[in-house]
């Protein structure tokens, strides 16, 4: 599939609970938590499972090396994350062309959208189960700052969550365009032997705009 070079190529910066090593490029944290690889039922597949009774001690982020920088410039973050019904968290830094670097915190415990200089903070709704977490950063940076995104420099996804695979893309694509590796696939009822991604749903944080 032609289009499939536009995604971040699954050897470089994305998780993919697939692989022999998933994180192997990324740096974790863990206090009163757990970060490993297990099965899950609903998709029968590797997810990787971020547990801990504190969310901001339990995290992984990328890149590894603290002073070291992502340097992605495709705009969409896609992230199939299941929801565990506990507190959930993730943040992304950025870099706008006023060569600032801004920080993205979206949890589905805060209420409202807050923004200061060098970080806005936002509610996410997640529905139960399987998501797909669609984050414009282009968008975003451009509600919240009035400046133009110019690449991304760290990822960081905090407890409590599933993950099955983090990637980024210059656009978002339909499930006819994407590669199977970055679809999630659902089981589907007995009376059905074939399998559908159709019924992951599609969650994203809420705008910046909306509750400035």
């Amino acid at each position: 599939m032609g289009k499939a070079t536009h995604l971040q190529k699954p050897d470089n910066e994305d998780v993919y609970a697939c692989r022999s090593k998933p994180l192997q490029i990324w740096d974790k944290q863990v206090r009163n938590g757990h970060i490993k690889r297990i099965t899950d039922q609903d998709i029968q597949s590797s997810v990787l499972e971020i547990m801990g009774t504190n969310v901001s001690t339990n995290f992984i982020t990328c890149p590894a090396q603290p002073a070291k920088t992502l340097g992605i410039k495709l705009p969409f973050l896609v992230m199939i994350i299941k929801n565990l019904k506990k507190y959930f968290t993730f943040e992304v830094q950025v870099l706008d062309d006023k060569n600032v670097r801004r920080r993205f915190r979206a949890s589905n415990y805060q209420s409202s959208t807050r923004v200061k200089p060098f970080i806005c903070t936002m509610p996410m709704r997640l529905d139960e189960g399987w998501n797909q977490i669609q984050f414009n950063l282009s968008d975003f940076t451009r509600r919240a700052y009035g400046t133009n995104y110019i690449e991304t420099l760290r990822v960081q996804i905090h407890a409590n969550c599933r993950i099955r695979r983090i990637y980024f893309s210059d656009r978002l694509y339909s499930e006819e365009e994407l590669p199977p590796e970055f679809k999630l696939f659902l089981p589907v009822p007995k009376a059905n032997n074939t399998a559908t991604s159709n019924d992951q749903q599609k969650a994203s944080p809420a705008p910046a705009e909306q509750a400035m």
